[in-house]
């Protein structure tokens, strides 16, 4: 459904996205996972044709991103990262002005909203002013807006970003409700690793515009769930900087993450790491007040991968004013 070829973006010296290609199969959801700034919004940009590539081509359902550019928005729904809704309309109006947006006739809009409303449990709601609507619902009647034009492709731009948990959870449950019954194709970026692993059939990996590695989670898994693989997940109550110097100079150690002033985590490889960890906190007096060994977890891929984890990277993200299309406007003042 979706294909990239050298798929490349540059604002003057920074290149955002750099040279990508991945396919999208129909029906498929799709992820891209990586940090701020890794080029995830830019990707999506490019494929909604907002912002055209520098190099490369990209193809929607066979049209040309560029040269197709009106076929390919016919076929697609963007929900970007920013809630487009008007709080002063009510949500039958919201959908309603942005449906005419698409010139979709008087009668099929009207049953079409009901039934999207209905779809998100909202259509007791339809006549309440959408600015008293909870940050889950804002973000509900945001994706079924880019549902009015009945998509083949769904677009979405970290759609829990900012939810609480529960309204995180109830948007995942609505993205996997359009997958599954609408068989909608969907590319979904994201930065949490809990939400691509339990959304998506298959995952970019991206960072510094890159796709570092794509597969399904279970196979991106493995890359580090090799038989002489070992995560553990330490508690030491006294632990100090010396020790966790210590355990990282171990060589069987490749690396140590520190979540608070008593837990650790360690990836180490060899078939006597574990003694070899525990040992060496012993006789540093290190007491252990509990050891976990764990399974591998996409974030554990992510360092694999990349040498980071995914909160290390600073927000990188291109300024409005960097768009073409977002230049101020300069004023003459008389």
């Amino acid at each position: 459904m979706i294909e990239t070829r050298n798929l490349t973006k540059k604002f003057s010296k920074l290149v955002a996205v750099d040279h990508i290609s991945f396919n999208v199969k129909r029906g498929e959801i799709f992820g891209l996972l990586g940090p701020n700034g890794a080029g995830k919004t830019t990707t999506i940009r490019m494929l909604s044709t907002l912002t055209r590539p520098t190099e490369g081509t990209a193809t929607v359902g066979d049209y040309d991103i560029v040269k197709d550019d009106n076929e390919v928005r016919k076929l697609i729904g963007l929900v970007s990262e920013k809630i487009i809704m008007y709080d002063r309309l009510t949500a039958k109006e919201n959908l309603w002005f942005f449906g005419r947006l698409y010139d979709i006739s008087k009668e099929v809009l009207n049953k079409r909203i009901d039934e999207l409303l209905e779809l998100v449990q909202l259509g007791n709601w339809k006549d309440i002013q959408v600015g008293t609507f909870s940050s889950g619902m804002r973000q509900r009647m945001n994706v079924i807006r880019a549902l009015l034009n009945m998509p083949e492709v769904l677009l979405l731009d970290e759609p829990t970003l900012g939810l609480d948990p529960q309204s995180s959870v109830e948007v995942r449950e609505f993205i996997k409700k359009i997958n599954r019954e609408n068989k909608t194709t969907i590319i979904l970026t994201t930065h949490m690793m809990v939400e691509a692993d339990m959304l998506c059939d298959r995952i970019g990996i991206i960072d510094h515009g890159k796709i570092a590695a794509l597969d399904t989670p279970t196979n991106l898994k493995k890359l580090v769930s090799g038989a002489d693989t070992t995560i553990l997940e330490l508690e030491i109550a006294n632990l100090t900087t010396n020790m966790v110097s210590l355990i990282q100079s171990l060589k069987c150690v490749s690396s140590v993450s520190q979540d608070n002033s008593t837990h650790i985590k360690v990836h180490a490889s060899g078939d006597d790491a574990f003694d070899t960890i525990i040992d060496a906190i012993r006789a540093e007096k290190g007491k252990i007040a509990s050891v976990k060994n764990l399974e591998p977890t996409l974030e554990d891929v992510f360092l694999h991968i990349t040498g980071h984890e995914v909160r290390d990277k600073a927000d990188q993200k291109i300024p409005m004013r960097r768009h073409r299309r977002f230049m101020p406007v300069r004023r003459r003042v008389r």
